[in-house]
């Protein structure tokens, strides 16, 4: 398979350059600067040492790796880079498990995906158009 060209760049200082895995994969991986602990069911900023400038009109969503959720409980928040943010890109990851969870530098952490945004316009209103699903909340479209 041969790699996905894209007209589109992120330019990156400092740290380790965000890299896909895979040509079709929609994320690349942020990977840590430096070795840290994170106490079981606690959260900790980590370090990528990277800054980026991300193309106006888009933005840098930051979210979980799946093979670090599922084995190990580590999942992260917090996740959105505004394309005008020249600050270190750091990583909030939660440790959902009951056993510490060591990162070590160069690991891969979470993932970065580059996404165009909208900006809309919020009016306010004293009533919404009705739809088939209204107002019923959690749940409310079966299992």
């Amino acid at each position: 398979m041969s790699k996905k060209e894209s007209n589109l760049t992120c330019r990156v200082a400092g740290g380790s350059i965000p890299k896909y895995a895979h040509a079709e994969d929609a994320g690349a991986d942020l990977i840590a600067s430096q070795k840290m602990l994170i106490p079981p069911r606690d959260r900790l900023l980590v370090t990528t040492g990277i800054r980026l400038e991300i193309p106006e009109g888009h933005v840098g969503l930051i979210w979980p790796r799946s093979g670090l959720a599922v084995k190990k409980g580590i999942d992260c928040g917090a996740g959105v880079i505004d394309s005008h943010y020249r600050g270190e890109v750091k990583v909030l990851l939660f440790n959902h498990s009951d056993s510490e969870f060591q990162v070590e530098q160069g690991d891969r952490i979470a993932q970065l995906l580059i996404q165009k945004i909208e900006r809309v316009e919020f009016l306010p209103a004293d009533q919404l158009s009705e739809t088939n699903r209204g107002q019923m909340g959690f749940g409310s479209t079966g299992k």
